[in-house]
Parts: C-alpha cells; structure tokens; sequence
C-alpha cells in the first residue's frame, strides 16, 4: 500500500472476502500503537453486531460503539467519554458517528464506502457521511481510507484520476475461489408453466442439496411484506394510501395494509368499494411470502426473516443474526440487510429471486445500484473452505449487467456507465442538485414550480431540468414537483448556493406562496 503515504484519501477495492477487515485492524492497531484515535464507519446498525464482536477481542474497552438503536443515555456516555481525558481509541458506527468530538484522530475508515445508506435523507440536515467523514480527516489532519468491493462510480472515478490513492484486491483470502454465479431465465420458466411459486426448480434443487450437506442458504427478495399491493381480481381495483400516491404493501401476519412513505396502516377490506367483490388477488412478492413458500418446499428447514419488520430493535438484529450465524436457523431470507458485509461461515447457496426489480427502477444510478447489490449478494456464498453456488433469477438475463456481475468484471461496469454519464451530464462528471418544492394545493404547486424553473433559468440556463413529478408525486398529503440542476464539477459552491437562496427568496415574496416548502438535495443518492 505505498499509495498510502503519499495520499490523503485511499480506495481498497478489494473482492469479497478479500481479508480488508483484517487489513483494517492492523491499521487501526498501527495509529493507535502512535498515540492517534480512529473512526471505523459502517453503513448499516445490523453489521455493527458482527464486527462488533471481532473488534472487541483485539481492542477490548478501547472500542466505544455509536448508533442511533442505542438508548440516549448510552450514546451521551459515548460522547463524554470522548470529551474526557481518556478518549476511547476505536469508535464503531454508522453515518452519525462523524458528529463525536475527537481529540487526536488519525484514521478514518468507511466501509462498504458505496452504500447508499451513508446519505442521511429524512430529516435535514441532508449529509453523505463519506463525505462528511473525508472533511472531519481533513481538518485533523488524518487519513481516510475507503472500502468496498464494489466502488461507487464517483469514488473509483477520482481513484483512476490520481486524486485518490488506490489499492486493489483480487483474491479472496487464502485463495478461496469467488462463487460460482448461475442465471435462470424466469421469464421463459414461466411461459413454460415451471415456476413453483418465486423459485426456479433449479434453485430449489440447489437449496435441497445444502440442506442435504447441512449448511446454510440466504435468499434475497429486495422486497419487504408479503405482496406489492393486492387487487380486485374482477374490476381491479388497487388500494392506495390517503396521504401518498403509492399503493399499499400487504402484510398477511397482521392481516393490514401498509404505506411504506407515510407509515399509515390500513385494515384490508372486506369487500372492493368499487364492484363489492369480496375477491382479492396478491400481486407481487416480498418475503414475507418468500417465507410462506419456503416453509413449503422445505418443511424441516428453520427459517428466518430480516428486513425491516422483524429487525426493528438492536436486539432484534442481534438475534437474527446470532441465530444464523451459530446454526440455529437453515435458511435466512431478507431484503438488503443481508446484503451489506454480513459474513457466515456456513453459507454454501445464496439465491437472488427477482435481479429485475432493482434494473427496473427509473433513476440513472440503478445499473450501478444493481451492480452493487447483485455483486455483494452474490459474495455472501462460499466464504469458507468452500466454493459457493449462487442462482441469479431475472426476467433480464441478456442485461450487461448481469454478464458483469457473472464475471465480476467491475471495470467494465464502470466503462459502460461512465461513457454514458458523460454524454448525458451526470456524475462523475457533473454535479447534481435536486430542488424539491411541496404543497399542498397541486395546481397552485405546479404553477409555483414553473416559476421558480423560470427563475433559476436565469441563471443556470440549460443546466436547469423541470418542473416534474418525482416518482411518488404526494406523500403525507403534500404534493411534490422536483427540479434538476446539472453543474460542472468546476462551479463555485458559493455563488451556486447564493444563486438558490435568490430564487427562493423571491418565491416566498409571491404572496400566494407562503406556504410553500423548498428543500434541496445536493449531490443526491
């Protein structure tokens, strides 16, 4: 790692079960052993169990832990402790961490530094905690060392630019060979009628077979409740939530109707207000019906479920995952907490059950996205003494996406995304800021957004996109426009910022506006 003396930042693009945790803790034993704090940054709650205990048999109480699923008393112990004359060395959290007071730090290190779970959203302040966490070592004067198997677009950009440092890792340790990735068409398995439920024969084989060799299985469903939305089967009609303009998620174990925007809850209806059919149809799949299915095919399995309703506290995170990771459950199901740096010794058959929802979505990052999740999913499997076996099942299988995931060939993802990043102004090569303006009234809200484009047009010319509906255009009954604005990398931060507060101080003098709301989202996620 020569490059680490010579540079501030540092990528360590390393496979899958490539040894960079162990990497991490001889540096974190290197500044400490000079007197000098670090900061260990994850972008997940549910990886600080595992790494948790790792860290503590080397470090012991240096190690503080810092996260939101801890009591305020807990974390206020932390942050005095911080403040007094014996500092803990090592701090283990996730994106708020970069906001604890540090007396001598030296290291920083962000890992799985390309997870979109470092960029706090909902409330402001809006803040991506790599970059937050790259300023906090600037201004001590420390090292930042980033990460990941599966860079971000931005970061391996800057790397291959000379910016930052970068360190490569082809091998996974002790030469372990990377799993072997299959892809099942599902598409042409379901014209063909062979489709059990959401699995392919070929991956209830392949689940069949390491139940058989007791070891252990993860499926991935990047979808939580039971079903998308249920459906009236004779006039169609969709339930939909009163505050947002989404549909709402079946959960069969509470027999409810839920919106995943606003949190609202739903009792499903006993009759369709539309026609008065009392026959509803489920349509799509998350896992909770994954683990309906499951428990079908493989009625002797001890399952388990992780995603957001059944890991809601600490300990709930902690349970789920101590119980796979000490053999007490066979199968574990979940949505991308499974995918985030989770290590299980035991894990022969990792099979992802729909690649399509995530190459479906309509935001320029999805490919990349899609890269990432299939990528760190697929590295779950044959991670010790063993070769792993994933079944990949898309209705895509012709996607370069897929081809790459297959080969691992993160170089030629990049390749094909940044050419077209470039050709239509996104990132790397230009900076995005996302100015979102709520109301509650839609035609009024529609005519205020045309203005403030027009406004900002003055300025920023062509660079300016919109007014448009996002997405999910209303939620919690405040109707949504969003504009784009694409800056060159070069454009002072200032002047841009000044140019805002301009725009947004003559829409507040427009009487009609005065309930209006401008937020922005710079360098979105």
């Amino acid at each position: 790692m020569e490059t680490w003396q010579s540079k501030a930042i540092t990528l360590l693009h390393g496979v899958t079960s490539s040894g960079k945790t162990e990497i991490y803790i001889h540096l974190i034993l290197k500044f400490i052993s000079e007197g000098k704090q670090v900061l260990y940054l994850l972008p997940e709650i549910a990886l600080t169990t595992q790494i948790t205990e790792r860290l503590r048999k080397v470090f012991g109480d240096k190690l503080g832990v810092y996260h939101s699923k801890f009591s305020d008393k807990d974390r206020a112990e932390v942050y005095q402790r911080q403040l007094s004359d014996e500092p803990y060395d090592l701090i283990l959290g996730v994106r708020s961490s970069v906001f604890l007071p540090f007396q001598n730090l030296g290291l920083v290190i962000v890992d799985e530094e390309h997870e979109t779970s470092y960029k706090q959203q909902d409330p402001a302040p809006r803040y991506h905690a790599r970059s937050a966490a790259m300023m906090l070592a600037q201004q001590c004067g420390a090292k930042t060392l980033l990460g990941t198997a599966t860079p971000s677009i931005e970061t391996y950009y800057l790397a291959q630019q000379g910016r930052y440092g970068y360190v490569t890792l082809t091998q996974r340790f002790a030469d372990m060979q990377l799993p072997k990735i299959e892809v099942v068409d599902i598409k042409r398995l379901k014209f063909q009628k062979r489709m059990k439920g959401a699995f392919s024969p070929r991956l209830l084989e392949e689940i069949g077979q390491a139940l058989e060799r007791k070891e252990q299985v993860i499926l991935f469903q990047n979808r939580r409740g039971f079903s998308s939305f249920v459906q009236c089967k004779k006039c169609g009609w969709v339930p939909r939530c009163q505050h947002c303009d989404v549909s709402l998620t079946y959960h069969k174990k509470t027999n409810n109707l839920t919106c995943h925007y606003c949190g609202k809850v739903y009792p499903l209806p006993p009759q369709c207000p539309e026609c008065g059919n009392q026959d509803f149809g489920s349509i799509g799949t998350g896992t909770e019906k994954i683990e309906e299915q499951i428990k079908k095919f493989f009625p002797d399995a001890r399952v388990s479920r992780m995603d957001l309703d059944t890991a809601k506290t600490r300990a709930a995170y902690e349970k789920i995952i101590d119980e796979f990771a000490n053999f007490g459950s066979d199968i574990l199901i979940g949505t991308q907490m499974v995918s985030k740096g989770l290590d299980f010794d035991n894990v022969s058959v990792v099979g992802i059950l729909d690649a399509d929802t995530m190459l479906n979505i309509p935001d320029f990052r999805s490919y990349e996205r899609s890269y990432h999740t299939l990528a760190q999913v697929a590295g779950r499997a044959g991670r010790k003494n063993r070769v792993g076996k994933v079944i990949l099942q898309t209705r895509s299988a012709e996607s370069p996406i897929i081809e790459y995931v297959m080969n691992n060939d993160y170089a030629a993802m990049f390749q094909e995304q940044s050419e077209e990043r470039k050709l239509f102004r996104y990132p790397p090569y230009y900076r995005l800021i996302y100015v979102y303006l709520r109301h509650r009234d839609n035609d009024l809200l529609q005519h205020l957004a045309e203005e403030m484009a027009k406004v900002l047009r003055q300025t920023f010319g062509e660079r300016v996109l919109g007014p448009d509906k996002p997405v999910v255009s209303r939620v919690q009954s405040m109707h949504i426009r969003k504009i784009i604005i694409k800056m060159e990398m070069g454009a002072s931060p200032s002047a841009v910022r000044a140019a805002l507060m301009r725009a947004q101080n003559y829409m507040q003098s427009i009487p009609v506006a005065a309930n209006l709301n401008v937020y922005y989202d710079v360098d979105p996620q």
